[in-house]
């Protein structure tokens, strides 16, 4: 039986070398162009990631990464293993990291009008609806006017109104005269109602009130079990104060680097970003105070109505003071006021 002659001309030599060649470089180029497809972004964050902020942040990078069929990859770094809260902004411009989580009172100077959204005391707001609020506000006035020129607004959110919680118990504006109370970070609200604010950030003051450095915190309750303040605090003040302002960011040079895909993708989530922080919270919060008062006994202070009165007589002329400040620096402080009340109403319908 005869072998069968090969169909096919054998390659000499030299056009073998060749085609493995072409081979190589057709392989290197797919390569790059789908390296070139792959993004990966850095996300940062001070607190811990089991934090509300932290939820919200993760919430964000899987929907990215899911909303993009995994073009986008995203690398979370909570609890300040990238950036912390000192250093997050400008990290964010430095572009040690592409995203950046902060809250906008540890820099009041930075941002007195996304702050004065958080600064008004007296107004029954849940996290959900003070959240979409404040996003939207960001989308309606100019970046200039609330200090982001130079970043891309990834999603605004906000804390539940604070409430005080503390290691003694307090009925009385007497009870909390002098007593130092953690604000994350200035408060003319504690120092209104004669306590002594200590700014500092969440990171900080699990250490401090273990410490005995301040006596309680002016936060959402959320932190009682999160963060396990319930160690340490016995009584929570039943009386709404202020609320925080959670900022995300990216620098505006990253930002005009992304594909116009991504950036739409990015967009989309902003407002479901938002509203998504604000109903975890409010539902979680009041897991926290259950977990609180099972496990370590904490309670649950009602002020009396004359009490109360005496309260909201004190905070109540600082709304106007806040807005005269802010206006006296040429930002639209009173036309945000109406707006966030306008959108308040129409957030809770």
């Amino acid at each position: 039986m005869t072998s069968k002659m090969h169909r096919y001309p054998k390659l000499s030599q030299h056009r073998s070398s060749r085609l493995r060649l072409g081979s190589l470089l057709v392989g290197t180029m797919l390569s790059s162009a789908t390296l070139a497809n792959d993004i990966t972004l850095n996300y940062a964050f001070f607190a811990p990631a089991q934090t509300f902020p932290g939820m919200q942040m993760q919430f964000w990078a899987d929907e990215l990464e899911k909303r993009t069929d995994g073009k986008v990859t995203v690398n979370t770094f909570p609890g300040g293993t990238l950036l912390t809260a000192s250093n997050m902004l400008d990290g964010v411009l430095n572009g040690v990291a592409d995203i950046g989580l902060t809250t906008t009172s540890y820099e009041p100077a930075r941002f007195p009008l996304l702050n004065l959204m958080g600064d008004f005391s007296g107004i029954d707001v849940n996290a959900e609806v003070a959240s979409q609020v404040a996003y939207q506000l960001v989308q309606e006035f100019p970046q200039e006017q609330f200090g982001l020129e130079e970043f891309k607004v990834i999603t605004v959110f906000t804390s539940e109104p604070g409430y005080l919680q503390t290691r003694s118990q307090v009925n009385t504006l007497e009870d909390l005269s002098g007593m130092e109370i953690r604000v994350p970070g200035e408060s003319d609200t504690m120092l209104t109602l004669g306590a002594v604010p200590v700014g500092m950030s969440q990171a900080e003051t699990g250490e401090a009130l273990q410490a005995g450095i301040v006596q309680g915190v002016a936060s959402s309750r959320e932190t009682l079990m999160d963060l396990q303040y319930a160690r340490y605090l016995n009584y929570i003040v039943d009386y709404p104060l202020t609320n925080v302002v959670m900022l995300v960011v990216m620098s505006r040079q990253r930002w005009e680097s992304l594909p116009e895909d991504v950036q739409q993708v990015i967009d989309e989530l902003g407002a479901e970003a938002s509203q998504y922080a604000g109903h975890y919270l409010d539902s979680h919060v009041q897991e926290s105070i259950a977990w609180a008062q099972e496990n370590h006994g904490v309670e649950v202070v009602t002020l009396s109505e004359a009490e109360q009165g005496r309260w909201a007589e004190r905070l109540e002329p600082l709304n106007e003071q806040h807005i005269e400040q802010i206006s006296a620096r040429g930002l639209p402080a009173a036309e945000l006021y109406e707006r966030m009340l306008e959108l308040i109403r129409q957030y809770q319908q």
